[in-house]
C-alpha cells in the first residue's frame, strides 16, 4: 500500500490512503485502524479514521513529528498484512414520514416517485459506516442510491431533532443528537446511536454496514419506551 503523510498542526499526522473515496480504500483503512487497536504505539494518544485518511495524534513533549513518521512507515509495513475483522451488521428502526419525516414528500416530488418508492429504496440497500463525525456518533454513510439523492434545505433547521434519518446530496445519515441542520429529513428511529454513559459512546463505528427497517407509529412508540427503559 501506498501511503502520504502530512503534519496536522503540531499534535497529528494525516496518513492519505487514497485520494477516491471507494471499497478500496475503505478497507486500507479499516486495515490500519484495526492494526492500529492491536497495535498501539505507546507515543500515540488516539486516531480518528476518515473517508480517505486516518489522523494519529500524539504529544509533541516526548515525540518529534519525524519520529513518528518513521515509526508509522514501519508500522504500516505490518498493517498491510493484517485483514480486517468482518463488519458489523446493525440493523436501524425507522419510521419514515409524518412528523418523524417531514421531507419525505419533498425528496420523492425531486426524484419524481411516490413516497412508498423512496421508503422501498432507502431500505432495499445495504450502507457501510466510513467514519463517525460532524456530531458525537453521527455516521457517514455510502451506499444511497442516486435515485433519492436531494439538496440540502435552502434554509436549514435551527433544530432537528434527534435520531432524524436525513438525506442531503448523494448522502443519508442519522442524527444521534439534536442539532442544527440542513438535510432533508425522511424519517425517525428510536434506536439511541450516541450513548455517553458507555465507554465506547457511539453505537457505531467506521466499517460497520448499516440496514434501515421500516417501522409503524406504533412500533416506533413501542421501541422508544424499550430504548428509554435500557438507559434510565
Amino acid at each position: 500500500m501506498d501511503y502520504s503523510f502530512s503534519p496536522l498542526g503540531d499534535q497529528a499526522i494525516v496518513i492519505e490512503v487514497g485520494t477516491a473515496i471507494n471499497e478500496h480504500t475503505q478497507k486500507e483503512i479499516l486495515a490500519i485502524s484495526s492494526f492500529l487497536e492491536a497495535n498501539s504505539p505507546q507515543w500515540m494518544t488516539e486516531f480518528i479514521p476518515a473517508f480517505t485518511t486516518v489522523s494519529i495524534f500524539y504529544n509533541p513533549l516526548h515525540i518529534s513529528y519525524g519520529e513518528v513518521k518513521s515509526g508509522l512507515t514501519a508500522l504500516l509495513k505490518e498493517a498491510s498484512e493484517i485483514t480486517p475483522s468482518p463488519p458489523r451488521t446493525i440493523e436501524i428502526p425507522v419510521c419514515y414520514g409524518g412528523d418523524y419525516g417531514p421531507d419525505l414528500e419533498f425528496v420523492a416530488q425531486h426524484n419524481g416517485l411516490s413516497t412508498e418508492e423512496v421508503i422501498a429504496i432507502h431500505t432495499g440497500t445495504s450502507y457501510t459506516v466510513h467514519m463517525i463525525g460532524f456530531a458525537p456518533g453521527f455516521p457517514y454513510l455510502g451506499g444511497m442510491s442516486e435515485k433519492i439523492a436531494a439538496p440540502r434545505r435552502q434554509s436549514p433547521r435551527v433544530s432537528i431533532p434527534e435520531r432524524s434519518v436525513g438525506i442531503a446530496g448523494n448522502q443519508t445519515g442519522v442524527y444521534p443528537i439534536s442539532t442544527p441542520g440542513g438535510w432533508q429529513l425522511i424519517g425517525r428511529t428510536p434506536t439511541r446511536l450516541f450513548l455517553p454513559e458507555k465507554e465506547i459512546p457511539s453505537l457505531l463505528r467506521a466499517g460497520d454496514t448499516i440496514v434501515f427497517r421500516r417501522i409503524t407509529a406504533e412500533e416506533y412508540q413501542t421501541l422508544e419506551e424499550i430504548e428509554n427503559a435500557d438507559h434510565t
